[in-house]
């Protein structure tokens, strides 16, 4: 029986380690300063594919990373990273995901996320732009520009 199954199990973990070979990690820094001023994440944009992952990582224990309600594809959930640590966030579904940092959220610090086509909440994540702060607005509005 168990000669039988061992050819199975063998390439079920063959396509399991080559699914996640595929997913790539993307690191993003959490900024002071950086390209674009002062509260940046850097990138402040970036393209992803499901499956991936991003790494947000504080240069200093007064940032951390969340998403944003009205600015997530369908059935993704509000994550939120602890503040001064890094926080992984992993990307499954395809859309938009709008990201901040809670105490620098009004002072621009933003970050877009394109995980795969971004059509399924594009309209969304441009309305809910809309209401952000004006420094958080701009950076946005910029970050969208680059959306495919």
């Amino acid at each position: 029986m168990f000669r039988k199954l061992l050819p199975i199990a063998v390439a079920v973990a063959a396509l399991a380690a080559a699914g996640q070979a595929a997913a790539a990690e993307h690191v993003v820094q959490m900024l002071n300063r950086g390209p674009g001023g002062a509260m940046v994440f850097s990138p402040a944009y970036v393209q992803a594919r499901p499956g991936d992952t991003i790494r947000f990582v504080p240069t200093d224990p007064g940032h951390n990373a969340e998403t944003i309600p009205g600015m997530l594809p369908a059935g993704v959930a509000v994550q939120r990273g602890p503040m001064g640590r890094e926080f992984v966030l992993r990307v499954a579904q395809p859309g938009l995901y709008g990201v901040k940092c809670t105490p620098h959220y009004s002072m621009g610090m933003v970050a877009l996320i394109q995980v795969g086509p971004a059509g399924s909440n594009l309209e969304a994540v441009r309305g809910a732009v809309a209401r952000t702060p004006p420094l958080a607005r701009r950076r946005f509005t910029e970050a969208l520009a680059r959306v495919r």
